[in-house]
């Protein structure tokens, strides 16, 4: 059984609406689920949506740097990025 990799992070909507997000890797792969404050349940995405990739992908860089996580997590979620069509950033020391 995979162990829990659990990364969470709060946005405000183009509507000013609070937004939570959480990124789960859980068996090698990741499971994106959002809510907005309001909502009594969680949405989880089957196909999630470039931009939480894109914030995952800050969040995770952020802990890789400052040695929190393995860069393999780092690339495992480029490669989704990749897969969903969308452009992975340059990181800050590349």
């Amino acid at each position: 059984m995979g162990t829990r990799n659990i990364h969470a992070w709060k946005h405000t909507t183009e509507d000013g609406e609070k937004r939570e997000v959480r990124a789960e890797k859980f068996g090698g792969k990741w499971r994106i689920q959002a809510k907005l404050r309001d909502d009594a349940s969680w949405t989880y995405y089957e196909v999630p949506l470039i931009d939480d990739l894109l914030e995952l992908r800050r969040v995770l860089w952020n802990k890789y740097q400052r040695k929190h996580l393995a860069f393999e997590d780092v690339e495992a979620v480029d490669k989704v990025i990749r897969d969903a069509g969308g452009k992975v950033p340059a990181s800050d020391d590349e």
